[in-house]
């Protein structure tokens, strides 16, 4: 299958969180970028933007009764920049890890800034 996208993910936030996980949800988070990177309309069940946050995303990644969140979003419509993930105990996703995948965000956009004056 071929890619459409890019996925690639911005310093070491997405790996860390990874790196905590058993291997099942680790099989299973990969599963998902692989459907991120390959479908031209990913299904909503996978990827959803959330609201009022100027772009950002949530991989969502589900295994028995448990739910994960990774944060990400496009660059130039084509990559997806993995940031930091959680694993999701509540109906509602906390403030503090949106608030955190925004600041990843902006510092992201901030260096690239800096990069193009160069």
């Amino acid at each position: 299958m071929d890619r459409i996208r890019e996925v690639i993910a911005y310093e070491n936030h997405f790996e860390d969180f990874l790196k905590e996980q058993p291997s099942k949800v680790q099989d299973k988070i990969f599963k998902i970028i692989e459907i991120i990177e390959t479908y031209e309309r990913v299904p909503v069940q996978y990827l959803k933007a959330i609201t009022d946050t100027n772009g950002l995303y949530e991989a969502r990644i589900k295994l028995a009764s448990n739910i994960w969140r990774v944060f990400c979003f496009f660059d130039k419509g084509k990559l997806v920049i993995l940031l930091n993930g959680f694993q999701k105990k509540t109906q509602k996703t906390p403030k503090k890890e949106i608030d955190k995948a925004l600041k990843l965000m902006n510092s992201y956009y901030e260096e690239k800034a800096k990069e193009d004056e160069h």
